[in-house]
């Protein structure tokens, strides 16, 4: 059994400046687990719901509500409470907060307390944390995920004229993870060479440390990676593959039309365009390829992609089990992107990503836009042998304390499988 004697929370900022929150766990004999939570930028509304204060400090962005419901009642009600397991714990705050949404307490609140007690309870049981992440799921063997590689960032992502949210490099799943940066450093660097050729401008960078182009169409993004994988010598569809994220609900109209750069097109339409780049590129994914109420047209997505590309659902299922059934059921989608903040504690995301595995999908776990510098998301890919991790580019803290992680475990863990 593991005992809780205190619980202190702070705001600190995320990787835009914006306010978020750490959290520390104290155990009875003294072990402690200090964690950061993420925020995202393009969210979907089935998310479960941050708590910000909505007053003119930060702008609204304030986190001091959701603080003080861990230092107060959440603290007052864990401490001395004594837990056999994470499940037990994620229940407890259930039940604690009340609402569907984690509106009350505040899923920002409560994910800072479930991760707390994981990396608390990893070091009890003097486990690495992607070992306790794995024994979470006792059928599932830990092992390094595929990365998924911001190059080119638009929409929500960065300030330019181009829809779609991220054009990724996916190195081959037969590079380690140390190879597989090395030749995402090569590409950053030509992509980079090319944008000042051509624009005479300085590389600017999104979010998520992607380069955000200047340019006016969807397709330049995929056509110019496509060139600095070549000009970086590299193959592209041998060693080194593209992966792209629209993020369609923010270029849906609301008539039911998507605004394409310049192109207004019916779902339909926009299926086609993005199909046929799926069979000129080897594009491992499509991530978000129309909005997340669209549910009738998911499913031709999926169709349309067939074995070209996996038709992987972020807003669409929120890491959310009842989205996700649904999602299922259609035949909207065959992969996940899992993002923990999503749904706001451990035992829920662990529900789905059991029900997408139950229904034979692949699985990437993900950063968000507003990210911290703690890396527990690289032992949760590991310890959870997600398919993918989708951190941001290879610049920026607060995405290299992933990738430095992941370094680690596979420099300590050379055993340990892709």
């Amino acid at each position: 059994m593991i005992a809780i004697k205190a619980v202190d929370a702070w705001e600190i900022l995320d990787s835009r400046g914006r306010p978020t929150i750490a959290a520390t766990l104290v155990l009875d004999d003294g072990t402690t687990g200090t964690v950061s939570v993420p925020s995202g930028a393009s969210t979907g509304q089935a998310e479960a719901k941050e708590l910000r204060d909505g007053d003119r400090r930060f702008r609204g962005l304030s986190c001091q509500r959701a603080i003080n419901h861990i230092r107060g009642p959440i603290a007052a009600a864990l401490i001395h409470e004594t837990f056999e397991t994470q499940d037990q714990l994620d229940a407890w705050l259930l039940q604690l907060d009340g609402t569907p949404d984690k509106s009350r307490l505040g899923a920002n609140a409560l994910l800072a307390i479930s991760l707390g007690f994981a990396r608390a309870a990893a070091a009890y049981h003097h486990l690495e944390l992607f070992e306790y992440f794995a024994s979470l799921l006792p059928d599932v063997s830990p092992r390094l995920p595929a990365m998924t590689i911001n190059l080119f960032s638009g929409g929500k992502h960065a300030s330019g004229q181009v829809a779609i949210q991220d054009v990724l490099i996916v190195p081959s799943s037969t590079s380690s993870i140390a190879d597989g940066l090395a030749q995402m450093y090569d590409i950053y660097q030509e992509a980079a060479a090319i944008l000042h050729r051509r624009y005479q401008a300085p590389a600017l960078t999104a979010d998520e440390g992607g380069l955000a182009p200047p340019f006016k169409k969807s397709a330049q993004m995929l056509e110019t990676a496509a060139e600095a994988i070549r000009a970086a010598g590299y193959e592209l569809g041998q060693q080194v593959r593209l992966a792209v994220d629209l993020a369609a609900s923010h270029f849906v109209t609301s008539a039911g039309l998507y605004q394409l750069d310049q192109e207004t097109l019916s779902p339909e339409a926009l299926i086609d365009t993005v199909g046929s780049w799926a069979r000129h590129y080897p594009i491992v994914s499509i991530e978000d390829g129309l909005s997340e109420d669209d549910w009738a047209h998911w499913p031709a997505l999926r169709r349309k992609l067939g074995n070209w590309s996996l038709t992987l659902a972020d807003d669409l299922t929120c890491t959310n089990p009842t989205r996700i059934e649904r999602a299922i059921d259609t035949g909207a989608a065959n992969a996940l992107l899992l993002k923990v903040n999503q749904i706001g504690t451990l035992t829920e995301a662990k529900q789905a990503y059991l029900l997408a595995r139950s229904a034979g999908w692949r699985v990437s776990v993900s950063a968000r836009s507003g990210e911290t510098e703690d890396n527990w998301l690289a032992d949760l890919a590991v310890g959870w042998a997600g398919d993918f991790i989708k951190v941001g580019s290879i610049t920026q803290s607060e995405r290299l304390a992933k990738y430095n992680r992941l370094l680690q475990i596979e420099h300590t863990h050379p055993l340990l499988g892709k």
